[in-house]
């Protein structure tokens, strides 16, 4: 009997010996590990925010004893959603701007200018959103009324795309433009020989240059706010598309003192200053911030027809567009680049601009390379340049909102090279896979609308019926894939996130439903539940209980 005993007590032991310790174990849910082979599991757990094991909960529970089991009652699990490419300090600084989005009017513009001034009364109003393709005439803007309203203030009014801004007359004087100002890489509108007040690209980037900075209170003000709005949609990473090195410096002291949890992709302005504080020493990598990418500019944007395109516009026989960057300036960037080991990311709207950027980049890479240089946005690609994106292993990185906002009125920009615009489908098959963003604050923030363009093509309206172009639409996986592991994957960070595997990190969103299998007319209506970032809940839905 004794030997029983101790026989019995001895199994006791090694059993508990067996069972490994544990943060988490989620349970009883649907939960997509986005590997290699899209496997869905019930359980997940995981211990100082990295990942243990995913696979039926029943046997995790035999092999992990967990501090906290928490059951997710057949809730939907995802890794982070990640934003490829979006502008998210300026985002931050958006939210104290008049919003301008959806205007569907000069005159709506005015009257939320009015209600802005109200609140806001300082010296400058800063605006932004405004698209005249959305107006009844379609046209751009004059400044008139602008200054007769405010005659003693500075207004600046950013274009959706930030390619544009209208600006009233104590601006243009303030910058030193006038009717004969000649502008490298932009452009002052003019109507019957006088300033309409708006400037293009780079004469825009200037009047931006004039608007005061942000105190310091008021720049973590602005980060923190535009991180607690993406945790709400369940982004736990984004792509800062173009920094300088004093804003990346402060993404890094946030995150250092734990003010700041969103995982940062920040891609480096060009210059001097810049590139001696990051690029000297190579590729800087935290645990939350990694800067190894400079951001160029090659064109202008389709909307305010600054896109560079090989044949002038459609509905402007005169206009081709604007270089922003020409190809040697982009040669002498991606020189240096190279030599310090870092990626070049470069916007391309245009089939002009495209195709310099491919053209400049084959300079530089051999086939089949992994430097992943990638070209933002690859809008529009002339179909004898396409090949190169894959012979050359350049990425595109796309934003799929860009064509449910644009497809009402970039044929008429484009005419028949319309076929040749928003291939998503036909870049992905280039490389075998694709990142995708929004943009934002030119886009909505929210990754849920960006899976629905990928894959239905179809605004928020419904429109068109049929979709649009829907030869070049993803399917539900690519689209998952493209913001979650593809995404990681164009910042060199596969391997530590975007997909739920042992030894990654614990960056996951919590859904009441799959996007996977739901009804199209459901996809929008989905709700995140709860965002994680390295196991910690970030923040949750007042309906969801956490533990």
């Amino acid at each position: 009997m004794k030997l029983v005993l101790s026989v019995l007590i001895l199994m006791l032991m090694m059993m508990q010996c067996t069972v490994k310790e544990a943060d988490v174990l989620l349970k009883n849910g649907l939960i997509y590990t986005v590997d290699s082979a899209f496997t869905t599991v019930t359980g997940m757990v995981y211990r100082n925010g990295i990942i243990l094991e995913t696979g039926k909960w029943e046997e995790l529970l035999e092999k992990y004893h967990p501090r906290i089991e928490f059951d997710l009652n057949g809730k939907c699990v995802y890794p982070g959603f990640i934003d490829a490419h979006s502008h998210f300090y300026g985002y931050g600084t958006f939210l104290a701007m008049a919003d301008l989005t959806g205007a569907s009017s000069f005159d709506e513009v005015i009257l939320r200018l009015k209600r802005h001034a109200k609140i806001y009364p300082g010296q400058w109003i800063v605006g932004r959103g405004w698209d005249q393709n959305h107006w009844p005439d379609k046209k751009f803007p004059v400044n008139t009324e602008l200054d007769r309203l405010f005659p003693d203030k500075f207004v600046v009014l950013i274009r959706v795309d930030g390619h544009a801004v209208l600006v009233n007359s104590p601006v243009m004087h303030l910058a030193g433009f006038n009717a004969t100002t000649a502008i490298s890489g932009g452009e002052i509108l003019t109507e019957n020989g006088k300033v309409t007040g708006v400037v293009l690209d780079k004469g825009a980037d200037r009047i931006r240059e004039l608007i005061p900075e942000l105190t310091a209170i008021e720049k973590r003000s602005a980060i923190l706010k535009a991180q607690e709005n993406c945790f709400k949609v369940g982004l736990t990473s984004v792509c800062e598309a173009g920094a300088d090195g004093s804003l990346i410096s402060l993404f890094d002291e946030m995150h250092r003192k734990g003010e700041l949890k969103m995982r940062i992709y920040a891609m480096l302005n060009p210059g001097e200053a810049n590139e001696e504080q990051y690029m000297q020493h190579g590729p800087y990598i935290t645990d939350f911030l990694t800067v190894r990418s400079l951001k160029l500019y090659a064109d202008g944007a389709l909307g305010s027809r600054g896109a560079a395109l090989l044949e002038p516009y459609s509905d402007d026989p005169e206009n081709s567009g604007i270089i922003v960057t020409n190809a040697d300036a982009m040669r002498a960037v991606c020189a240096r680049a190279l030599t310090a080991g870092f990626q070049v990311n470069t916007h391309a709207i245009g089939d002009a601009a495209n195709r310099q950027v491919l053209n400049v980049y084959r300079e530089f890479l051999s086939e089949k390379n992994d430097l992943r240089w990638r070209i933002e946005h690859a809008q529009t690609i002339h179909p004898d340049d396409l090949p190169l994106f894959g012979k050359y292993a350049i990425i595109p990185s796309i934003q799929t909102t860009h064509c449910t906002s644009d497809m009402e009125w970039a044929g008429s920009r484009l005419g028949q090279r319309i076929e040749n615009a928003y291939i998503y489908k036909e870049l992905l098959q280039q490389n075998g896979w694709i990142p995708n963003g929004t943009d934002f604050p030119i886009e909505d923030i929210d990754p849920l609308k960006t899976f629905y363009s990928a894959v239905f093509r179809r605004n928020l309206a419904g429109w068109p019926a049929a979709g649009f172009q829907m030869e070049n639409a993803l399917t539900r996986e690519e689209a998952l894939r493209s913001v979650t592991i593809w995404a990681a994957k164009a910042g060199f960070d596969e391997s530590r996130k975007g997909s739920l595997e042992p030894g990654k990190v614990a960056d996951f969103v919590i859904l009441n439903q799959d996007i996977l299998s739901v009804d199209e007319s459901a996809v929008l209506k989905t709700k995140v539940l709860a965002t994680f970032v390295n196991g910690d809940l970030m923040i949750k839905n007042s309906s969801f209980h956490w533990k």
